[in-house]
């Protein structure tokens, strides 16, 4: 049972006047061929909507319908709450009549139960079957490292010495000149500090050493063996 409305109207209407489709204008509202109970059930994927008596039950009219929409059940151009539907009586015989309801809302109710009997989808049985089994094609796929970086080396963070750098070696300076260390320059100094003093050789004048020292500068020459530290 798809859906029950207990009064609907039945109308006998005059023939197509156009291919615009039926107007509902053209029928005697007023003066219903009938009255009664309609019914909308289900068998399979056919719909079968059927007039009834409302007090007996008693079958006045039926149209299979076997898609919605189609030729078997359509709209009239003029109104939501009346339509045209085919009925047959089973011995091949059909006619038209024109079907009405009360109130819009068992007009929408009609046309909803139609609409979700054809269009409902059939439910999809994706279980798996007894011994059935699946392949999944994974591909190329590259496992990433741990941690997903690389892991530096251990060097107590010095950097990589710039291009051109020969190996164990400092930068040369720009225009290919080199300079000296500053050590170098009291190279000499250092290694005569270290060296032995020669002995004295005996002046012929006693007092001539302290002479020179008191009459000479700072400028003086100085004694062979001794370092002058400025």
């Amino acid at each position: 049972m798809l859906c029950v409305k207990p009064e609907v109207h039945v109308y006998r209407i005059p023939p197509r006047a156009s291919n615009r489709g039926y107007r509902a204008a053209d029928w005697k509202l007023d003066e219903p061929a009938w009255s009664g109970r309609m019914k909308i059930t289900a068998k399979g994927k056919m719909a079968y909507i059927k007039l009834e008596d409302r007090n007996t039950g008693e079958l006045f009219a039926q149209a299979p319908v076997e898609q919605y929409p189609g030729c078997v059940v359509e709209a009239v151009t003029d109104s939501s709450r009346y339509f045209v539907i085919r009925i047959e009586d089973g011995n091949g015989r059909h006619a038209f009549i024109g079907l009405g309801f009360a109130d819009r809302g068992d007009s929408f109710d009609f046309n909803v139960a139609l609409q979700d009997h054809f269009n409902a989808a059939p439910k999809l049985d994706l279980s798996f079957k007894e011994g059935q089994t699946i392949k999944i094609s994974i591909g190329n796929i590259k496992k990433k490292e741990a941690g997903g970086a690389k892991a530096r080396p251990m060097g107590g963070g010095l950097l990589p010495p710039p291009p051109g750098a020969k190996a164990g070696g400092l930068i040369p300076p720009p225009g290919g000149q080199q300079t000296v260390p500053a050590v170098q320059t009291n190279t000499a100094a250092l290694l005569d500090f270290g060296s032995p003093v020669p002995a004295a050789q005996p002046s012929s004048d006693l007092w001539g050493d302290f002479t020179s020292a008191g009459s000479n500068s700072s400028k003086d020459a100085v004694k062979p063996g001794w370092v002058q530290f400025s």
